[in-house]
């Protein structure tokens, strides 16, 4: 069953179907024809055999109505011999459906993946084969202008899929939600929550404090709800924060020893209301026990 990475992913080219011109044009060089328009197409590819073949997209790009380029966009998330034979179908049963080039398109997230993915594809001799163009992270641009990523708002997602666990994440992190910024609401809310899932969860902590730290002038109704709601949190964090401090000044003031454990209980609570509670129970209790620190 797909995951939920590789959904998105192709996702992306659902949605926008030129996205696949402007990674073969641009980070991987692609020597792409002149094209009006990009189309998404049947992923179906099957031929006179009895097993069908199914890409994960299929984008056709033409000038003046007529066919130009048709690229096969695969997402592989881990090295699968057999898909490399499945590859070999889809772009030969594609170049006889449409009588024009055909690309394949190969999206790594993991850097080995994609340099697996990259080999040519051996038919037979004299040299007969097909050369995925395959997409790591390394081949990702870094798209960190905010103006270039309200343009190209899902190579923005995969610049900061590729690299904030990598780089200083906070310039990727302004171009992302100036992208989110510029696509419809669901989308947005898509691609936000993609990157919460995506990114390790030291990155996501970043984001997170980054949405309650911004002050860039959102447009959108959902960019400024999801920066109020940060905001807000963040507030909650740093309150909660400032009374966890207040209790053990306190105690170590009193000069109670409070062990790592009881440390941990308070420092790590975001209840407001019980952090009050131990706060006026610091004040006067005989025993950092008598704090009731059992989390109800």
């Amino acid at each position: 069953m797909p995951s939920h990475l590789h959904e998105i992913l192709i996702e992306m080219f659902r949605g926008r179907p030129s996205l696949a011109a402007e990674l073969l044009d641009g980070p991987l060089h692609g020597d792409l024809p002149e094209y009006d328009e990009a189309h998404l197409s049947s992923a179906e590819l099957t031929d006179v055999a009895p097993t069908e073949y199914r890409a994960d997209a299929v984008i056709r790009l033409t000038r003046a109505g007529t066919d130009v380029l048709a690229v096969v966009v695969e997402v592989q998330l881990r090295i699968d011999a057999r898909k490399r034979r499945s590859w070999l179908a889809y772009v030969a049963t594609l170049h006889a459906r449409l009588s024009c080039p055909v690309a394949l398109l190969v999206i790594c997230p993991d850097g080995g993946v994609a340099g697996w993915a990259a080999n040519p594809i051996e038919i037979g001799p004299p040299a007969s084969k097909v050369i995925p163009v395959a997409l790591g992270p390394d081949e990702v641009p870094v798209v960190t202008d905010p103006a270039a990523a309200q343009r190209l708002p899902e190579l923005t997602v995969l610049s900061t899929l590729a690299h904030a666990d990598r780089a200083d994440p906070i310039p990727l992190f302004r171009a992302l939600f100036a992208a989110l910024d510029a696509v419809d609401v669901d989308r947005a809310a898509l691609y936000h929550d993609f990157m919460l899932t995506a990114l390790s969860a030291a990155t996501r902590k970043l984001l997170e404090d980054f949405m309650t730290t911004t002050d860039y002038p959102y447009k959108s109704d959902w960019a400024r709800r999801q920066f109020a709601a940060g905001r807000a949190e963040g507030k909650t964090e740093g309150k909660a924060e400032g009374e966890a401090n207040a209790i053990l000044t306190v105690l170590a003031t009193r000069g109670f020893d409070v062990s790592d454990d009881d440390r941990a209980k308070i420092t790590r609570c975001t209840d407001l209301e019980r952090l009050e509670e131990w706060l006026r129970r610091a004040v006067t209790v005989e025993r950092v026990e008598d704090l009731g620190l059992e989390i109800r």
